[in-house]
């Protein structure tokens, strides 16, 4: 392969250096995508598949409300696995009632569309669910799911065929200089390829091209846990169903008024929060049912090495939480996977931009599949003072 040269090189194929390279495409740019599998591998499909704003704090709400008409848009298309179908907050007790009370207020008042569900609504829609466990729910009708491992590599394959994009796999990029005003990436395979602009959107490569900035930030290595049943053949699960545990950890319910003296009385050495627990459920489209999730910490300034063996005892608490939740015809679990993504301490997301034209954004956490598109779109269209 000979040198290539480029407007902008995206370096990292997962949904956020895709959502970034989308963007500079539909601006009319010539755009490479580098990365260093055949697909993404990690995070970008390794996650839950499921786009909800509403579990995100104002100004992420607003980012992944663009991403949900993004992939509605997208979806009219290409099939990206794009389901509206909802999703659910199922509150177990009184004071998961009042969280979601409080949200729906406030969902209402910033105009996000959100329905409060008696016990008997929740049974009705969800009909797994035990009544035991069902107080109330808070219900999004425009949030949507995926199946990310699908979604992804078709996005790539419709940014390839319908917008030019020049996707560039197994390739990894060792060096990245810039030289008589152009970027110059020089890659393991001996080709160089020149761009105006560079975006390295994954951690992996972050740490290898700078080392030194990378153990000086404060991003985290999140390990998640997470598996799925075998295909079960009478029940049926629409969208996300969310349940108490996540009322309690997702950002959007600390803007309600009682979440501070809620979290206050929970004991910090529960299980479940000692691991990051909180049980969600999700169908794919062959039946089978995906369980989870936790999540472990590990800061990369400690030079401390994540955690990559995969726990029994957590797969069954797990296991034994959401069997308290919902019904299912068979629990035999089919698969069990982990996942990686970085997530910054102090910020939404890792930026850092070196030379005014090489632009390091990562660290984008547990919002990457929800916030990716809508976030992009913003930062493109500042950076490159352009109309996306």
């Amino acid at each position: 392969m000979k040198n290539m040269d480029f407007d902008i090189v995206v370096v990292g194929g997962g949904i956020l250096g895709l959502s970034h390279a989308y963007h500079c495409l539909k601006s009319g740019y010539k755009v490479a995508l580098i990365e260093k599998n055949d697909l993404p591998r990690d995070a970008s499909v390794r996650n839950f598949g499921q786009v909800v704003p509403s579990g995100f704090n104002s100004q992420w709400q607003q980012y992944g409300l663009e991403s949900l008409r993004l992939y509605k848009e997208i979806q009219q298309q290409v099939d990206i696995t794009v389901r509206q179908e909802g999703t659910v907050y199922i509150a177990s007790n009184d004071e998961e009632v009042q969280l979601i009370e409080e949200l729906a207020a406030i969902n209402h008042r910033n105009g996000y569309a959100s329905l409060l569900l008696s016990q008997r609504n929740c049974l009705d829609r969800y009909p797994g669910i035990k009544p035991a466990y069902a107080r109330a729910g808070l219900f999004f009708p425009e949030e949507i799911v995926v199946d990310p491992r699908l979604a992804v590599a078709r996005l790539i394959g419709y940014c390839c065929e319908q917008l030019s994009l020049q996707y560039i796999p197994h390739t990894t990029i060792k060096e990245i200089v810039r030289s008589n005003g152009r970027i110059h990436l020089d890659s393991t395979s001996g080709v160089t390829f020149t761009a105006d602009k560079v975006f390295v959107c994954s951690g992996n490569e972050f740490q290898l091209l700078y080392p030194h900035l990378f153990r000086q930030s404060d991003l985290k290595i999140v390990k998640l846990q997470m598996m799925d049943t075998v295909p079960q053949p009478s029940v049926r699960i629409a969208g996300s169903v969310l349940t108490g545990w996540t009322i309690r950890r997702y950002e959007s319910f600390q803007e309600c008024a009682s979440y501070a003296g809620i979290k206050a009385r929970e004991d910090q050495q529960a299980y479940h929060l000692q691991h990051g627990v909180h049980i969600l459920f999700k169908q794919l489209l062959d039946g089978a049912v995906v369980i989870g999730d936790s999540h472990h910490y590990t800061p990369v300034s400690q030079h401390a090495v994540a955690d990559f063996d995969t726990s029994a005892a957590l797969n069954a608490f797990m296991i034994a939480e959401a069997q308290k939740i919902y019904q299912l015809d068979d629990w035999q679990i089919r698969n069990t996977w982990l996942g990686f993504y970085c997530q910054c301490a102090s910020r939404e997301v890792y930026n850092e931009t070196i030379d005014e034209h090489i632009h390091i954004v990562t660290g984008i956490g547990g919002k990457g599949m929800t916030g990716s598109l809508g976030y992009a779109k913003e930062h493109i269209t500042k950076l490159l003072s352009v109309s996306v």
